[in-house]
């Protein structure tokens, strides 16, 4: 029995997961027509691919580096247990694990370059540990649109028009009124909050909702969720 290919947000970028049965042409197909099904948003990103013990020789690896280049899509390592695959991996010049590349000056934006003090700032430390996400300190107009591997998060409103596009949960700390899909990679478990809730299309994973009109309707926090099979909403209270 075949399986899905899986998606999931890392720090590096994105962590793709091969079915360990399916054919290597099958699963290139199949990982090509979902990148071009969603090509805005896997535009320049970093991708790691886990095959675990699958034997994957230079001219498929090839072939796939060669897939993905035309799509704009960066494959940064390849993780596998196999010696057939890291071998051919090495001879691309691809990475067989995961490693965070180490930020300089000149990739700094000005505001976090050194200044003159010797003095190195002190790392922040927490009990709590999260998940990437973005944060958007503005309101997104008609005919924007935000794309990325993690939670979203917008400090104002989402206009009608506009639109994001998120591997994670999306939150909007104002007025949602424009096009919005959590769980792009297929995670049914993410959510959708805003302070207002009326969005032209909503979408968690594959299911899609669309507000219905409503005069009278009672402005609150409302949390849009999946629930046996629907996409469901409840107040926001948490």
């Amino acid at each position: 029995m075949s399986g899905a290919i899986q998606f999931k947000g890392i720090r590096q970028g994105l962590l793709v997961t091969i079915p360990p049965d399916d054919e290597w042409a099958k699963v290139i197909a199949d990982l090509a027509i979902r990148i071009d099904q969603q090509a805005a948003f896997f535009k320049g990103a970093s991708l790691a691919l886990d095959v675990d013990k699958r034997a994957v020789r230079r001219h498929e690896l090839a072939n796939l580096l060669n897939i993905l280049q035309k799509r704009d899509v960066n494959l940064i390592s390849v993780l596998s247990t196999s010696a057939t695959t890291q071998g051919a991996a090495r001879k691309l010049g691809i990475a067989i694990e995961l490693v965070d590349p180490p930020a300089t000056a000149s990739h700094l934006p000005d505001a976090l370059k050194m200044t003159e003090s010797p003095h190195e700032a002190p790392l922040l430390k927490s009990d709590v540990h999260g998940t990437e996400g973005l944060l958007i300190r503005r309101t997104l107009r008609s005919g924007q649109s935000v794309q990325h591997s993690g939670h979203v998060v917008v400090l104002g409103d989402v206009n009608a028009g506009s639109e994001i596009v998120a591997g994670g949960d999306v939150v909007v700390w104002g007025r949602l009124r424009g096009v919005v899909h959590a769980g792009a990679y297929g995670d049914e478990t993410c959510v959708v909050c805003a302070l207002d809730l009326q969005p032209t299309q909503l979408r968690i994973g594959a299911l899609i909702s669309v507000s219905p009109p409503s005069k009278k309707r009672r402005k609150h926090p409302e949390r849009a969720y999946i629930d046996d099979g629907m996409i469901r909403a409840e107040p926001w209270t948490d």
